[in-house]
């Protein structure tokens, strides 16, 4: 199977170290091979689901702007998730959770067909050499897989600042049989999504960030 990371060098802080030692137990989910029961962890089961969430601080943002929706990201790199982890804390959210463990895994194994209200996913690695594409994220059948787990008419939202992963991604989502786009081509800037640090450091490389929205079909 796909994997949906690949491991990358970074120092972990003390603090980033502490806050997962001491904060794991109170907001991350254990992978277990069995499908995840919300209501154990949230009091309702608008969940959104995030993949691959950085330091965290976007995803926090919106879980705190959103206080009656869930939130689950998901995530290997331990010096993103203990920042997130202290993010948590810090702005006393208990909306969000994490997985520490590979997507391609957690979606096969966790996560229920049709349970999603919508799945992030921000500035994914584009993979920009053309013998290396094979590994991005956003292609078939993992795009089938995504699609499985959301409600009908919920959403799949993909932002990039790379225009050959946009494009990819435009054509591979579109070839996806469960899925529509909300729009003719590129999504017009959700304003309600902050800015991450990767979209940063693209918009400062004078790269154009380019949005895709697609919804889950409705069966006939």
């Amino acid at each position: 199977m796909l994997k949906s990371y690949v491991k990358r060098c970074g120092r972990t802080t003390i603090a980033q170290k502490n806050a997962y030692d001491t904060l794991s137990e109170q907001y991350i989910i254990p992978f277990k091979e069995e499908k995840i029961e919300f209501l154990k962890y949230f009091k309702n089961t608008d969940i959104t689901l995030e993949i691959g969430f950085g330091s965290g601080i976007a995803t926090a943002k919106i879980a705190e702007d959103n206080p009656g929706r869930n939130y689950i990201g998901i995530d290997v790199h331990r010096p993103g998730i203990g920042h997130l982890l202290m993010e948590i804390e810090k702005r006393k959210l208990n909306n969000l959770k994490i997985i520490d463990n590979d997507a391609a895994l957690v979606l096969e194994k966790m996560i229920p067909a049709s349970s999603l209200e919508a799945i992030h996913i921000f500035f994914p690695d584009p993979w920009p050499k053309k013998r290396h594409r094979k590994r991005r994220l956003i292609q078939r059948p993992f795009t089938e897989i995504l699609a499985n787990c959301l409600k009908p008419s919920a959403y799949l939202y993909f932002v990039t600042d790379w225009e050959d992963y946009a494009l990819h991604a435009l054509e591979e989502l579109t070839a996806t049989p469960s899925l529509k786009n909300k729009y003719e081509n590129f999504a017009p800037v959700q304003d309600w999504r902050p800015k991450t640090k990767f979209e940063q450091k693209g918009l400062a490389k004078g790269h154009v960030i380019r949005e895709l929205l697609f919804l889950r079909k409705i069966e006939q």
